[in-house]
């Protein structure tokens, strides 16, 4: 073989090695998240339980239609991410979620997840950010429908953090009225 020819085996190589690991991380964190929004329909208490979860940490107006649109861009955006379709916006659903419920739930806490911390919803959508910046890979839908090979990491990148990132603190500063806080029984 030629060294020239060589070098294409090796970025051929490479690249499926690539796609495979992004393929990896795509369908678990994808599935993962999926997994949540199923829960929230279908789990437990279901849409109404998770409505009283909502009210209760003090999402407004009303927990059943955050309770509807949490499952929905879980489960939805799960879905597409691990699938690799639309990567980018999958991404900021995933990002959006993240920094809601990392503030919402696990700001408190500190940043271990052993103690709920925000841990967890830090490496979900830092993975979700890296293969949107990245791209999905061959092994993808994106690849399948040509979308993926026209990606810029740069528009990856700001559509996965900045949209992300943007209706999540939307969200946050629309709908979040935390309850106050119960007096100490030492004062």
């Amino acid at each position: 073989m030629t060294p020239a020819l060589l070098a294409d085996v090796d970025s051929v190589a490479s690249f499926d090695a690539i796609s495979v690991g992004l393929l990896i991380l795509r369908v678990v964190t994808g599935l993962t998240v999926a997994a949540h929004g199923y829960n929230k329909f279908f789990g437990g208490g279901g849409i109404p339980g998770t409505a009283g979860w909502f009210d209760s940490m003090g999402m407004r107006p009303n927990g059943k239609v955050h309770a509807i649109l949490a499952a929905s861009t879980e489960l939805g955006g799960g879905v597409l991410f691990a699938a690799g379709l639309l990567t980018p916006l999958a991404a900021a659903g995933i990002v959006g979620l993240m920094v809601v419920a990392g503030w919402t739930v696990h700001r408190d806490k500190g940043f271990f997840i052993v103690k709920s911390g925000w841990e967890y919803n830090l490496i979900l959508a830092v993975v979700a950010i890296g293969v949107a910046t990245t791209g999905p890979g061959r092994y993808s839908l994106d690849w399948v429908v040509g979308l993926e090979p026209a990606f810029d990491p740069n528009v990856g990148l700001a559509v996965s953090a900045g949209l992300g990132v943007v209706a999540g603190v939307g969200l946050l500063a629309a709908c979040y009225r935390p309850p106050a806080p119960e007096p100490d029984e030492a004062s």
